[in-house]
Parts: structure tokens; C-alpha cells; sequence
């Protein structure tokens, strides 16, 4: 019945009141996700399709999936679940959705407690909460830059050099990166930051180069108070790592590279046909952003996730849209292709682990290969995936982090 209220883990949905709480205090809801939600509760025992939610939901008004895919996430931001985890909302493959949480359905009677009586311990909260936990600050760079960081869990510090793209806040429930950081900050306190032009940090900024980058790197070491700490670099993050464990030796005590490589495409390219081939990769890539070209955007994030569904496109191309500017964006992806740490990658002082999947459609593993040849005491693992970013579901992500693990224990 529409009139009941529905309790599941340590949440209660009141259709009656029309009203989302947690451990009985009321939730903010937008009110088409509130609606999809309940929508999704009431009709739990079968997959809904996206067009009877669009119908539903949003009635006679014409709205595109997109619209659709934000009202979803927002809905598992709600109730605590993860595109990747999926625990409370299910996606279907190609027929929709379904609520999979294990439910209680009251009657319309049932009252919602409002708060917790002094001394009263609240329901238990079902596994870790690291992402509602983290801490965002901000700190400033030479330039003036601010520059956003943030720390999720707690034990021994791990850095991660900002990388495309990144926003500390809409990580946490992108299927993108949410996984990320719950593995990552399992242990550990996870200390990220938004690369300046990006995210929560600054987007007009005077400078825009790598060396900027690594000097931002530095300026987030020193605001979080670090001394000596392992540092992961992801895909261009990797160089920028790999930039800064060369400048400060004394500060970085393990180095971990995942999807990294040394020179960007251009720099590279070994003959005319290759120069000519990243050339148009690079156009092709300004065209589409300054355009905010919704086919290229899509044909960009199938690069980044090969073996992802068109949904993880569409959740991946929304999230980029939200960190960054279309010309930030290209200015990017202009700087990437002009990377090269090739000529000092030799002077890495400490033991390294470099991370690839075999097949990255997005950088090829021979780039993993030369940072091994190049790093004097590193170690190369290959991971069976096309992706260049590992999604949550496949066998590679936790072979990722068991390697990681073991290696940072060392």
C-alpha cells in the first residue's frame, strides 16, 4: 500500500509523510528522487523500466535519461548505496531497475522516531561509512591557486596525486571512483586533493602545467602535515608521482604507478603516422569538448571503460561534465600529450609497484613496461582487464587492492 511505511538497514521511508529518514532523522530528498525511490519500494518485487520510472516520475513532461541518471544517483546518495555497490538499488541491464534491500513494510500508523532518548545507543550502521566521514580543506598554492584536499579513514597515511578528473565531494557516489575510495581508505587514512582547474579546487588559475601540478602535489603535503608517506599515482597522476618522489626523496617512502605511463602521445609517437594519429586524437578531443559533443563524450569514456555498460558511460561523461570547464577540459588533455618524466623516472629512489591492465585501450601496457625499465627497484603486475579505470565488479579491482595491500604492509 501507498499509506505504509518501509523500513530497511537504518532507513524508513514514510509515503504517508512523503519523507526519507535515517536512524530517525529526517533525510532532504530531492522530490523526483524521493519519488523514484518510493516508486521503486511499491513495485520491488519486479525490474522497473526506465520508461514507466520517466513516466511515473516526471508524468507528461518530456526528459531525457540524463535526467533519469541524476534522480537515480541522487536516490543512492539517500539511502547510502553506490552505483558499484548496488546493495539497496539494482540496475537490470537493459530492462531497469529494482530495490533489493531487505525490506519491512508497516502500516501507515507506524511511528518514525525523530531522535534517539539521551543514552540511547542509534541502530547499528551496516558496514563502513569512510565516505560520509571525509574532511574537505583548502590550502593555496605559490600562485595563489586554492587548491582542495581531502582525508577519508584513518590509520598510516596514503597520498593520491590528483589525476582526471576529479571532484572530492561527487566521488563518493560515482560509480567511477566510489569503490576507490572505499578500498583505498580501508586501514588507512586516504589523503586526496582536486588538481587546480578541477573539481572543488580553483578553475581560473595563472598557470597550467606540469610542474604546477607537482608543485600543488607539494603544497597539499605540507597543509596536511605530512612527512614521510607512500604516494599512488593514477594514469597522468603517475608522472606526476613519479615528479615528485624524484624531487623529494626523503618524503616519499613507497611509490605505486596504476594505469601511469612516462610520455603522453605526442611525445611518444615514433614516426610521422603515429605524430599524425595523436595530432587528430587531440583535435578530435578539443572539437568534442568545447562542443560538449554528447557522441564523443561517449566514445571518451567507452576508452576509459571498455568493458563498462553504456549506463557507466553515461554516469562517467555526467561526472566529467561536473568537474571541470569545456576549455579546462581541452587544456588538459593538451598538457597530457606533452608529459615526459622518461629522463628522470631512473633517479626514483624507492620501492615501487606498478599496476596495468593488460589490455588498457586507453594507455598501452608498454608504457607500464618502460616505467619498469626505467624505475631501478620497481615490480610490474599485469591485471586481466580492458579498462584503464578497474570498475568495482571485476575479478581485477580486488587483485588491485590485495597487491596494493601487500605491498604497503611490506
Amino acid at each position: 500500500m501507498d499509506g505504509d511505511t518501509y523500513r530497511f538497514g537504518e532507513y524508513a521511508l514514510d509515503t504517508t509523510r512523503h519523507q526519507l529518514y535515517r536512524t530517525g532523522e529526517s533525510v532532504h530528498v530531492e522530490p523526483r528522487a524521493l519519488e523514484l525511490l518510493r516508486h521503486l519500494v511499491v513495485h520491488r518485487d519486479r525490474v522497473v523500466p526506465k520508461g514507466e520510472l520517466l513516466d511515473e516520475v516526471w508524468g507528461d513532461r518530456f526528459v531525457s535519461e540524463a535526467a533519469l541518471t541524476t534522480a537515480l544517483r541522487t536516490a543512492r546518495l539517500a539511502v547510502g548505496d553506490t552505483g558499484s555497490e548496488q546493495r539497496v538499488i539494482r540496475t537490470v541491464h537493459r530492462r531497469g531497475y529494482q530495490f533489493v534491500a531487505a525490506l519491512t513494510a508497516m502500516g501507515a500508523e507506524a511511528p518514525v522516531r525523530t531522535g534517539h532518548r539521551s543514552g540511547e545507543t542509534p541502530p547499528a550502521v551496516d558496514g563502513p561509512r569512510d565516505a560520509d566521514s571525509q574532511t574537505i580543506r583548502f590550502c593555496r598554492a605559490g600562485d595563489g591557486t586554492r587548491i582542495a584536499y581531502a582525508s577519508i579513514g584513518e590509520g598510516p597515511p596514503l597520498l593520491k596525486a590528483a589525476n582526471w578528473m576529479t571532484h572530492l565531494d561527487l566521488e563518493r557516489t560515482t560509480p567511477v571512483w566510489a569503490h576507490w575510495l572505499g578500498g583505498l581508505a580501508r586501514n588507512r587514512r586516504l589523503i586526496r586533493y582536486d588538481e587546480r582547474g578541477c573539481g572543488l579546487s580553483d578553475w581560473a588559475v595563472p598557470g597550467f602545467t606540469f610542474d604546477d601540478w607537482v608543485d600543488d602535489l607539494h603544497t597539499v603535503v605540507e597543509a596536511a602535515g605530512l612527512d614521510r608517506f607512500p604516494l599512488l599515482g593514477v594514469s597522468q597522476g603517475g608522472a606526476v608521482a613519479v615528479a615528485y618522489a624524484v624531487r623529494h626523496p626523503e618524503r616519499v617512502s613507497r611509490l605505486v604507478l596504476a594505469g601511469a605511463y612516462s610520455r603522453g602521445r605526442q611525445v611518444r609517437a615514433r614516426d610521422e603516422t603515429e605524430r599524425a594519429e595523436a595530432a587528430l586524437d587531440l583535435d578530435v578531443a578539443r572539437v568534442g569538448w568545447i562542443h560538449q559533443d554528447p557522441r564523443f563524450l561517449k566514445v571518451f569514456a567507452s576508452q576509459f571503460l571498455p568493458e563498462g555498460t553504456p549506463e557507466d558511460w553515461d554516469e562517467f561523461t555526467a561526472f566529467q561534465r561536473q568537474t571541470t570547464s569545456p576549455s579546462n577540459g581541452v587544456r588538459f588533455l593538451e598538457e597530457f600529450a606533452q608529459i615526459d618524466v622518461s629522463d628522470i623516472a631512473h633517479r626514483v629512489a624507492c620501492p615501487t609497484l606498478i599496476l596495468h591492465s593488460r589490455d588498457d585501450e586507453r594507455v598501452p601496457v608498454s608504457q607500464a613496461n618502460e616505467l619498469a625499465a626505467l624505475i631501478p627497484d620497481s615490480r610490474l603486475v599485469l591485471l586481466q582487464s580492458r579498462n584503464h579505470l578497474l570498475t568495482a565488479v571485476e575479478p581485477a579491482w580486488g587483485e588491485f587492492l590485495s597487491h596494493i595491500d601487500a605491498f604497503l604492509a611490506e
